[in-house]
């Protein structure tokens, strides 16, 4: 049939009442439409989802009725038995399926349509629907064509959005409004300061003397200076007469300063460089936030005594980089907000079913294929689609790879800002890129008669027939730890870091070798797995294969002067519990500064972090129900995110209590209330092992970031409850054992927080590196006697209004709390900076 190659640039539609629509954009085109309609949620009592794909010819010509297949990503799709069932729908594996058109299927005469039913997981928002179709034809197999999609869904239910809406407005009201002057005048929370009588006098230009240990910090305060103040400040051998003073000085810890602005003079004290960081950048909060200003702007800074210290060593931002992808550009600002608000750790996760993202020396495989996301039109010239990625390469967030120099100019920008990068390698499981890759290489130097070349970096048992199924729907994605090119690869891998952090000249501590989502099933059917069990007699099963692995990674680690890092589950093994085979605290690593990023709280391993830091395990608390940015901020249909975990707003990260998380842990991940009683039979984190607990992680997974602005909408302002709760010191409200005490002085903190985000921090945050686009909430409201009233999170943003049908804009009428229940009112929050939030029409 004849195709039509031009661009078609599609738009958000609204079909009828009530429906919301979506669309995608192609590059080429093909005259069809499909349409999926999600119908219904809990179909016949089930949890499954109802939707229908409706097939239309919009072109000239018939649509064959055979001898074509489409793809897509999206979740798991089967038949719902119906009689219009015209095409049946095939996982494929991992998120990749196809739908093939039955014999029942006719030829599509121009302007006919077909459609039948699918049951899918349910479905709750935007975005979670099917994307990234495309169409292959039998007779051009090297071809995609993409159909204009339209997706409708019918689970918006105003009256659920209402119910929210309802309880955020009673919560936001819990929230008293501060005047900046009752505030911490710097952020995160500093462990003390005391605000003096006077000011320091602000000039165009200041002299600096510091300490010669801190040369680098001094440069950095210059350019700072300059960037937000216009102040030009030149180096002073001379202490006397000095505006500002760095001085050396025996502190608590290494990154602890003091920062004392007095009428004369401001002097920043601190045993390290880090220290003196620190102390920078609580300076810099102490001028006035928003774009560069010039020197004669800034008049004053009040007098202040300030001593600080971070709560935890570890204060990590985890950022997928590997399912999709961001450039060095978009790192390099994220490390730029982490510096802002002292934290310390970025965990680059680099490595996925879906990624490599980092170019290695000697194994161009990895980013050639491993890195490249298109159609399979070929075998090993990439691995499949992901995410609605589709059929080529030119997606920029599902292909792309740091080279190099780039990972070596991230690692300098983040030393500069004293922070620690930790690359993650995926092990054994969640490996398909890296596995594909090296299959890849394999079948190259295979066909050059190199079978030694072929097989040195091999990952998998090539005679391997075992059969498995991995959480995210994989069949291939494990290494098998049987085989010796195993190592070779992971130690060339490691050998290439360690060398690209010598280069630039950042600290290597360790490497993450993952470790978590293994399936049952695997290496069960590998030749090499059961002769290495024949030698080694130690392995009393495939299982005891876990062990074997992380050991030999743990040796490999330990003989480059590195410790070993990784999921929770590298510290646990199966074993027989109550009849069951589960997994449980292995002791074997514990003692061994073996650390343990734990995720893991869902309802059954509530204890599980406490439980390896009990053991002597060195835990970072990685709590999905409470640090997991990825999912979405409320159960509102409109919030973008996944929510197997529950729902994570800035509150969730800023009400949680490292040493007894149980405290305030009100809910499970189904979003249940939970039990005062539920946590009774729970392992306490013992006394003498809270030192085990060595940080806060909060993770950002990217399966649903395809864009810069979607990145900043779910990271901000959720860092900010990181950010809080990793330095600012244990707070009252935590250890208050009356729980009516704690409740009122935990509304005192909170209302506290979110007058300092809406009144400093986010108006900050519009204009620092750039500008971050931040998530503005929708107004919250109730209807009550035929008024309607609203309000919002956080004092500082406005709420305006219009009546006439149009979304309100910076020039609306502002809402002031109450007004009559008008017909067609739509309501919007809007930031300092003039940016608004999403519209709701009440």
């Amino acid at each position: 049939m004849k195709t039509n190659l031009t661009l078609i640039f599609l738009t958000i539609l609204t079909l009828s009442a009530g429906a919301r629509v979506h669309s995608v954009q192609g590059t080429d085109s093909i005259p069809l439409t499909l349409t999926w309609e999600v119908l219904e949620n809990n179909y016949n009592g089930t949890t499954e989802t109802r939707s229908v794909l409706q097939i239309r010819n919009t072109g000239t010509e018939p649509f064959p009725s055979s001898g074509w297949t489409i793809f897509f990503n999206g979740p798991e799709i089967r038949g719902a038995g119906s009689d219009n069932a015209v095409v049946s729908a095939q996982l494929i594996n991992g998120d990749f399926l196809r739908i093939l058109p039955r014999s029942s299927f006719q030829a599509l005469a121009p302007g006919k349509s077909v459609q039948t039913d699918f049951l899918s997981r349910g479905l709750k928002n935007i975005t979670d629907y099917p994307k990234g179709f495309y169409i292959v034809f039998d007779d051009r197999p090297t071809k995609a064509f993409l159909p204009k999609l339209i997706t409708i869904s019918l689970l918006d239910d105003p009256k659920r959005e209402e119910e929210l809406a309802g309880r955020t407005f009673r919560q936001n009201a819990l929230v008293t409004d501060l005047p900046l002057s009752a505030l911490s005048p710097v952020f995160p929370t500093p462990a003390s300061y005391k605000k003096s009588n006077g000011y320091f006098e602000w000039k165009a230009s200041l002299s600096l003397h510091a300490d010669e240990a801190f040369r680098s910090e001094a440069e950095y305060l210059k350019a700072e200076m300059l960037r937000l103040a216009g102040a030009k400040v030149t180096s002073s051998k001379d202490r006397s007469g000095v505006s500002i003073l760095i001085n050396k000085k025996a502190m608590p810890s290494a990154e602890a300063y003091e920062l004392i602005v007095g009428s004369k003079q401001i002097t920043i004290n601190a045993s390290s460089p880090a220290g003196v960081f620190y102390g920078i950048q609580s300076l810099s909060m102490l001028l006035p936030s928003g774009p560069a200003v010039s020197a004669g702007q800034v008049k004053t800074i009040a007098a202040i005594e300030m001593k600080d210290q971070p709560r935890f060593g570890h204060r990590a931002f985890m950022m997928d980089i590997a399912r999709n992808f961001q450039p060095p550009s978009q790192i390099m600002k994220v490390i730029d907000l982490m510096a802002l608000y002292k934290l310390n750790v970025l965990h680059l996760h680099m490595s996925e079913d879906e990624g490599w993202r980092l170019e290695i020396p000697g194994l161009p495989e990895l980013t050639e294929v491993g890195s490249r996301r298109a159609h399979p039109f070929q075998p090993h010239q990439a691995i499949q689609p992901a995410y609605g990625s589709g059929p080529d390469t030119s997606n920029r967030f599902g292909s792309g790879h740091l080279s190099r120099a780039d990972y070596i100019s991230i690692l300098k920008y983040a030393t500069a800002r004293h922070i620690r990068v930790i690359p993650e390698v995926e092990t054994p499981g969640h490996a398909r890129a890296a596995i594909k890759a090296m299959d890849a290489r394999y079948d190259r130097l295979l066909k050059l008669g190199d079978k030694a070349g072929a097989e040195k970096y091999l990952l998998r048992d090539v005679n391997d027939k075992s059969v498995y199924r991995s959480v995210q729907g994989f069949n291939d994605n494990v290494i098998n730890p049987s085989l010796p090119s195993v190592y070779t690869f992971l130690e060339k891998v490691t050998d290439e870091i360690i060398a690209m952090h010598r280069e630039a000249g950042a600290p290597l501590e360790t490497i993450h070798f993952g470790g978590d989502e293994v399936p049952g099933g695997v290496w069960e059917q590998s030749p090499a797995v059961k002769a290495l069990m024949q030698r080694d007699k130690s392995l009393a099963s495939v299982d005891e294969l876990w062990y074997y692995f992380f050991s030999r990674i743990n040796s490999m680690l330990g003989a480059k002067g590195l410790y070993f890092y990784g999921w929770e589950e590298t510290g646990m093994h199966k074993a027989m519990v109550a009849g069951q085979k589960k997994m449980v605290v292995d002791p074997r690593f514990a003692g061994k500064n073996f650390r343990a990023d734990v995720w893991n709280n869902l309802s059954g391993n509530e204890d599980l972090a406490y439980k390896l830091a009990n053991a002597g395990y060195k835990v970072v608390l990685t709590n999905v129900t409470n640090m997991y940015m990825d999912l979405a901020y409320s159960e509102s249909y409109y919030e973008p995110g996944q929510y197997w975990g529950g729902y994570v707003d800035v509150e969730k990260l800023f009400r949680f209590i490292p040493f007894n998380y149980y405290k305030n842990q009100a809910e499970n991940e189904r979003n249940e209330p939970l039990s005062k009683s539920h946590f009774d039979k729970m392992e306490r984190l013992r006394p003498e092992n809270k030192a085990n607990i060595v940080g806060l992680q909060a993770p950002l997974w990217s399966e649903i970031i395809t864009s810069a602005e979607r990145m900043e909408y779910l990271l901000l302002p959720k860092l900010l409850g990181l950010a809080e709760r990793s330095w600012a010191p244990d707070p009252d409200w935590a250890n208050e054992q009356d729980m009516n005490k704690a409740a009122s002085m935990y509304r005192k903190a909170w209302s506290a927080f979110v007058n300092v985000l809406g009144k400093r921090e986010l108006p900050r945050l519009d204009h620092h590196a750039g500008g971050f686009q931040y998530r503005i909430p929708p107004p919250a409201y109730v209807k009550d006697n035929g008024k309607l009233k609203a309000n919002v999170l956080y004092p500082g943003l406005t709420i305006r209004y219009s009546t006439d049908g149009t979304e309100p804009t910076m020039q609306s009428k502002i809402f002031t709390g109450e007004m009559d229940d008008v017909q067609g009112i739509a309501l919007r929050v809007f930031n300092q900076a003039g940016r608004g939030g999403r519209t709701v029409r009440p």
